[in-house]
């Protein structure tokens, strides 16, 4: 029997920096059982220099990583998402789309690295930051026995996941 794939969004304004790390943290860690996508409300032009600096760092790909809007994963056709995580306060304010399928939502909040301020080095200490504490999260999340709960429990417990002191 086949695995089942589970569609994971992961949602913040500007789709510039931690929902692009959980992105591609998560296409790292899935081994084979996720499909991770991020999206924004008001996406930026482009993902933030320092966001693909921390991630090539960490030898992860950052060839397809694109700055976009969620009306992608609004429209017909876009993947049915079993999960929907804000990882900014805004986001989590705004009103989303309806998403196709019914996905568990979770806010993931995460100070925003690209609003610190100071030299370089302490802008990059915030993208680090960021990065481990989503990595904290998803390495979490990926650890759950999806097969054996039920969806209350796993609603529960990713809320859970977002309230962890990383």
């Amino acid at each position: 029997m086949a695995r089942r794939i589970y569609e994971v969004l992961f949602l913040c304004t500007g789709n510039s920096a931690r929902s692009i790390i959980a992105e591609s943290l998560l296409g790292r860690l899935a081994a084979g059982r996720f499909r991770a996508h991020s999206a924004g409300s008001h996406p930026k032009s482009a993902v933030h220099p320092l966001a693909l600096r921390v991630l090539e760092l960490a030898a992860h790909d950052t060839s397809g990583l694109r700055s976009k809007s969620w009306d992608e994963f609004a429209q017909p056709g876009a993947p049915a998402l079993d999960f929907v995580f804000t990882v900014c306060d805004d986001a989590a304010g705004e009103t989303c789309p309806v998403w196709p399928g019914r996905p568990i939502t979770a806010h993931w909040g995460i100070p925003d690295p690209a609003a610190s301020t100071g030299s370089e080095d302490e802008q990059r200490c915030a993208f680090e930051l960021a990065f481990a504490r989503l990595e904290h999260r998803i390495r979490l999340f990926v650890a759950l026995p999806f097969h054996a709960l039920e969806r209350l429990t796993v609603k529960a417990t990713v809320d859970a996941i977002g309230r962890t002191r990383d």
